[in-house]
């Protein structure tokens, strides 16, 4: 029964050896022509982003509003993040472009815009830049601070390194921890990092309801709320132009 069942594998064997080898010899039958009246068994869908209004680029617009900002002084080198108000008019921290030689802006898709100026205010840690070229997208200013518990959203460039989303709540308010003469601050939960600077803030209909500008050791971010911004752009004494490292 052995010797049989050792047959019988022995010579599968060497017909499948023949078949591979011989393979390598026999060309295979053309195929027919590739069918036309094929369709996929379901639509493509296009995956959603945490804000929604995705372009046909795959940005949202919260994303597409959103730049990062390189400051190049004259001893040091820094980043931050900022966002469109309009087509040529950029909203970030004062910290971002202080103390600069250079203000060098890209946007989502990798585009470098030109700065023409900037100017800084003197009670908030804000900024407006004013740029060259026309910026991709800018957002909508929500009319009112938001409430505890309301959702939130931060579109920035934590650490200079990739456009990132976070969400997060607001959890309160309390007196601004870096200028007291402010007033009150928004305090979030949602995750910044250093670079996250100047980020917009948004409510869950993409509305800016805040500037991020800084955050404590317990990971908690600071907002600069929309009230404010809103008060001191409509008051042309608020910003001052901001001054060269250069000429200091």
């Amino acid at each position: 029964m052995r010797s049989h069942r050792a047959t019988v594998g022995l010579s599968a064997g060497v017909v499948l050896s023949a078949v591979l080898i011989a393979g390598c010899g026999v060309l295979p039958a053309i195929p027919g022509p590739v069918p036309t009246d094929l369709v996929p068994s379901h639509a493509p869908v296009t995956e959603p982003t945490q804000t929604g209004n995705l372009s046909v680029d795959g940005f949202d617009a919260a994303q597409r509003m959103a730049v990062r900002i390189r400051n190049v002084g004259c001893s040091s080198l820094s980043t931050g993040s900022g966002f469109a108000l309009d087509e040529s008019t950029l909203i970030t921290n004062r910290h971002v472009v202080a103390d600069s030689a250079d203000l060098q802006v890209s946007t989502y898709d990798g585009r470098d815009i030109a700065v023409t100026a900037s100017s800084i205010a003197g009670l908030a840690d804000l900024a407006v830049v004013r740029t060259a070229e026309p910026l991709p997208a800018a957002p909508v200013l929500a009319e009112d601070d938001p409430t505890t518990g309301d959702e939130v959203t931060v579109v920035g460039y934590p650490l200079g390194g990739q456009l990132t989303v976070t969400s997060g709540h607001v959890i309160g308010t309390t007196t601004d921890p870096l200028n007291e003469n402010l007033g009150e601050v928004l305090i979030t939960d949602a995750a910044v990092e250093p670079g996250s600077s100047g980020s917009a803030a948004l409510d869950s209909e993409g509305r800016v309801i805040g500037v991020v500008y800084a955050k404590n050791s317990t990971g908690m971010s600071f907002v600069v709320p929309v009230s404010t911004l809103r008060a001191m752009l409509a008051d042309d004494t608020s910003f001052v132009d901001s001054e060269s490292c250069t000429s200091s």
